[in-house]
């Protein structure tokens, strides 16, 4: 099996973090997490600076603007869409900043394809999903806008070997038809497992050279489909898996498709519950036993992360939880069985 650009042992972040201080979470990030840094994102600094409103700012010849209901298709780009675009201008500042002479394996990440056709309005108020001519030209935005801000990261991090990560936590419940409409009596249809393959391939492509990961916290994640569309990793909240997912697993992982395991909880009371990192991680041993994998595998296949982003966590837990990580992704390393 092929090493993955972040090596062995490796933890990394899913996505957001606590607070409004960019230059601090970027800070916190690249010194915490050496091997796997990501760019984080910090939605606390209002819309714009999340998930989805991040994402929207860099999509090509598809204007939106935020209205009371969310994000929706404008005519021509305007305070929102230019407040996002500036928010993550900041967040590559301090990215270019902490990371002088830095060389390795770094994760930047967008909402895919999906969780923003299930988010994104039409101008009539529902959701682009209802429209698969709308969906079409949102991917190919989607991929043209995330080709130029990825060349941008390899440009002002040039030592960087960039990691892709695509949040669609909203693709189970857009394959299965579960993603309600405006009027919420009624559910947008299924999308047909091919269409939404081909779709997820057009912006995991966006990558280039680079690999691509798939961020999916809810339950159901469609491994196999993942897979064919190009991912090099998938993450998932592991709590949420159970034995029916073995199969689809243990096929990815003897494909060299990389596990990104979620199992510190992305938010806690206080720090006490991080003192075993060795328990962290027992799930996943159980999980390869059950499939009857090779211990060796695990640290080269596995890399440890939060159940999900950690926004709604205290900043001293937060950065607790992104160090307990390290800590659990080293011993796998040091005690595979």
């Amino acid at each position: 099996m092929s090493a993955h650009v972040w090596g062995t042992a490796a933890a990394t972040g899913v996505g957001s973090l606590p607070g409004t201080d960019v230059r601090e979470a970027v800070r916190t990030v690249v010194d915490t997490l050496g091997q796997l840094p990501h760019l984080p994102e910090l939605p606390a600094r209002g819309p714009g600076a999340d998930m989805i409103g991040r994402t929207a700012g860099m999509l090509v010849e598809l204007p939106v603007h935020l209205e009371p209901s969310g994000w929706r298709a404008a005519d021509a780009p305007g305070h929102d869409m230019r407040r996002a675009r500036s928010l993550l201008g900041e967040d590559l500042d301090a990215l270019e900043e902490f990371t002088q002479g830095y060389s390795g394996a770094l994760k930047v990440s967008a909402a895919g394809p999906w969780t923003m056709a299930a988010s994104l309005e039409r101008r009539s108020g529902e959701a682009m999903l209802g429209d698969a001519g709308a969906c079409r030209y949102l991917a190919e935005s989607l991929a043209e806008g995330l080709r130029e801000h990825l060349a941008e990261v390899r440009r002002r991090v040039p030592g960087a070997a960039v990691v892709l990560q695509l949040d669609e936590p909203s693709l189970p419940a857009v394959l299965a038809g579960r993603v309600p409409t405006a009027s919420g009596y009624r559910t947008h249809r299924a999308v047909d497992r091919g269409v939404a393959e081909q779709a997820l391939r057009q912006v995991l492509e966006a990558a280039g050279e680079g690999p691509a990961v798939v961020h999916c916290c809810a339950p159901g994640v469609p491994f196999g489909l993942l897979r064919r569309a190009g991912a090099a990793g998938i993450s998932c909240d592991l709590s949420l898996l159970t034995e029916r997912d073995d199969e689809a697993i243990g096929e990815a992982v003897e494909g060299g498709t990389a596990l990104f395991a979620g199992v510190v909880p992305a938010t806690g009371a206080g720090t006490a519950g991080l003192s075993d990192p060795g328990g962290s991680v027992m799930g996943v041993r159980m999980l390869w036993r059950r499939l009857g994998l090779s211990p060796e595998l695990l640290p080269r296949s596995v890399v440890v992360t939060p159940s999900c982003g950690l926004a709604g966590a205290s900043p001293a837990y937060a950065r607790a939880a992104l160090a307990h990580c390290v800590r659990a992704a080293r011993s796998l390393a040091n005690d595979p069985e």
